[in-house]
């Protein structure tokens, strides 16, 4: 009833209402970093941008969360950080945590009218009334007489499958790239680079097309803009990579004189705010300035309206399963050092995504490191093991391609970073320290996030220091990991298979008879742990029959969705010497039961590069009536 009345007074009250509360209109893009003439990007053409950030004001240091598109979204539309709520992985899907809304929700019961053309792209369930509309028809002009809009618009030009299309008409010169210190400096390298300047060329444009529509309809001093895109670029070891070449993002807001007061602290026209800000502010920004004080569950801070909260010390990142290949790393930055910790250090940062070995600079690149011709920058990418921590000084070491972690002058720092890694993690209850299927086990009949606040269900702070001291490297680590494959949760015996894997040969001389009992665990993702070890570094009987196992695993017949994928992964890291399987992953179904539909295309993609078949690429997939699960629900 409450409801209906305050709709019923909005429509009476017309335009007396626009006067009361701002329009806010977001100009979103995809796939690039700041090169943007604003940011000192002298190569950029990017002159709506620029005029946007000249009356108004941008942040130099805003990072994504996530480096990819459907990470960053699901963090911009809780607030939250996706390893906290389950949904750090590529188009994946699971529940919003209970007692929590999405913050469109929020502004409609507060009289917006809220539109978004048209991506969506979360890796979270939608309930319903998150949008009034939501397509690509979506627009603020359909709202009612004198009623406040939040508006999106998403352009997709530049968007990574656009840098690699070709025939393209250049309009930067290849020659006036700046190529950076991890790509080799090619033709195909230069033309990727140049042509996502012309895409982003196209998105600035684009942003200039709807501002003058804003102003002919005499919105523009109504309204609050902000443009940013959704992560880095969409170049390799930028995309998917959570360093700050795959998160730092362009951000650019305007607060009309009507609005100013709603503005961040430090904001003027031409103003280049130091201030440490990331997408999970952002929901609790919106409502901010809207006058809502942002409910304790988000896990952002405010950076403009009444409010708005002190400038953080740290911005935060992190990467899970990137479309078909599962990897675990976690990042901070205090906006002068960037520190990535690898819980899965024996994978490459360029593991094989199908999508992104589509564009022509992986593809040379690969091959110039395959024949010896990369130079020691150009080869961190491809190498494994990658280390356990990383530091870079972006201030001498833009690129980051210069890891300070193990250098005395830095312990200091280094610590910090790790401090501030671990200390969020904690905080958040980070969730993705589980593998992906155990953690849908686990959430059965609730939600990953309610799930991890219950220490019985997920010891979570066993879990961090067990999978720290597995992902170490540290040879003196063998009693802890013994005593974490002995564990009564899954979870902690994973961490503990896992770092005998990442030790080789020695760890499991050492661990033998631990992994031998682990192959047999009740756990499937334990099981494919301790066959991936044996397949890789047992004896050959050993590798044979962990071989034949992990084939079994991966039979998607047979296993759920989650099990056949760690199974596949696992194999595919194997190399040349999974070759004696493969007539048998031949034989294994591209196609089975999935809880959504987003997941439907990973089996096929890591079966399609071990076999060298076609790869399968789904966007968004109508998900499967029936989802599977274990057989069997055993309490970890």
């Amino acid at each position: 009833m409450r409801r209906l009345l305050f709709l019923l007074t909005l429509l009476a009250c017309g335009q007396a209402f626009s006067a009361g509360r701002p329009n806010i209109l977001w100009l979103t893009s995809e796939d690039h970093g700041p090169h943007m003439g604003c940011y000192g990007d002298s190569y950029a053409t990017t002159p709506n941008v620029d005029a946007l950030a000249a009356r108004g004001m941008l942040f130099k240091k805003c990072w994504s969360n996530g480096p990819v598109c459907a990470a960053a979204r699901t963090t911009i539309i809780m607030g939250m950080y996706p390893p906290s709520t389950g949904g750090e992985h590529m188009r994946s899907m699971t529940q919003t945590p209970k007692g929590t809304k999405m913050y469109p929700q929020f502004l409609r019961e507060a009289g917006y009218y809220c539109t978004n053309n048209s991506k969506e792209d979360y890796n979270l369930a939608k309930p319903e009334g998150v949008w009034d509309e939501s397509s690509g028809k979506a627009h603020w002009k359909n709202r009612a007489e004198g009623q406040p809009f939040f508006a999106i618009f998403n352009e997709q030009c530049s968007h990574e499958s656009q840098l690699r299309k070709r025939p393209h008409a250049q309009v930067h010169d290849p020659k006036g790239v700046r190529v950076p210190a991890y790509h080799p400096d090619t033709p195909e390298v230069r033309q990727d680079w140049a042509q996502y300047y012309d895409q982003v060329t196209e998105a600035d444009a684009s942003a200039g097309r709807r501002l003058r529509e804003l102003e002919e309809a005499g919105l523009g001093e109504d309204t609050i803009v902000f443009y940013y895109a959704d992560h880095g670029s969409g170049m390799p070891r930028s995309k998917r990579w959570p360093c700050n070449s795959g998160l730092h993002v362009p951000m650019v807001v305007y607060f009309p004189p009507k609005w100013r007061h709603l503005a961040p602290k430090e904001y003027g026209a031409g103003v280049k705010s130091e201030r440490l800000v990331s997408f999970v502010d952002l929901a609790p920004t919106l409502l901010s300035i809207i006058g809502v004080k942002p409910p304790e569950w988000m896990q952002g801070h405010a950076f403009a309206g009444p409010h708005q909260a002190e400038p953080q010390p740290y911005v935060h990142g992190f990467r899970g399963r990137m479309d078909e290949r599962y990897d675990t790393v976690r990042s901070v930055t205090d906006g002068r050092f960037v520190y990535v910790r690898n819980y899965m250090p024996h994978l490459s940062q360029a593991q094989h995504v199908s999508y992104q070995f589509q564009t022509p600079t992986t593809q040379v690149w690969r091959k110039l490191f395959d024949e010896g011709r990369a130079t020691p920058e150009q080869s961190i990418f491809w190498k494994q093991p990658k280390a356990a921590e990383e530091l870079y000084d972006l201030q001498s070491d833009p690129d980051e391609v210069r890891n300070l972690a193990d250098r005395p002058e830095h312990e200091q720092t280094l610590a910090k970073l790790r401090a501030a890694q671990e200390g969020l993690a904690v905080r958040i209850r980070d969730v993705g320290l589980l593998p992906e299927g155990e953690m849908h086990l686990r959430s059965e009949g609730t939600t990953p996030y309610d799930m991890a606040h219950d220490d019985a269900l997920y010891p979570m702070q066993r879990v961090l220091k067990v999978a720290g001291v597995a992902s170490s490297m540290k040879p003196e680590a063998t009693d802890e990991l013994r005593a974490a494959m002995a564990d009564k949760d899954n979870a902690i015996r994973y961490w503990g298979v896992m770092g005998v894997l990442m030790r080789g040969k020695e760890g499991l001389a050492k661990l033998h008879d631990e992994v031998l009992a682990a192959s047999k665990d009740s756990s499937a993702y334990v099981q494919t742990a301790a066959h991936w070890t044996l397949a890789r570094h047992g004896s050959e009987s050993e590798r044979a029959a962990s071989l034949a196992a992990l084939v079994r695993l991966a039979d998607w017949s047979q296993n759920n969705v989650f099990t056949a994928m760690s199974a596949l992964c696992a194999i595919g890291d194997l190399g040349d010497a999974a070759r004696p399987v493969l007539e048998d992953l031949k034989k294994l179904p591209m196609k089975g039961e999935s809880p959504d539909g987003r997941y439907n295309s990973y089996v096929s993609r890591l079966l399609a590069d071990l076999t060298g078949s076609e790869p399968e690429f789904e966007a968004d997939a109508t998900p499967r009536v029936k989802a599977p699960g274990q057989k069997k629900k055993r309490r970890p």
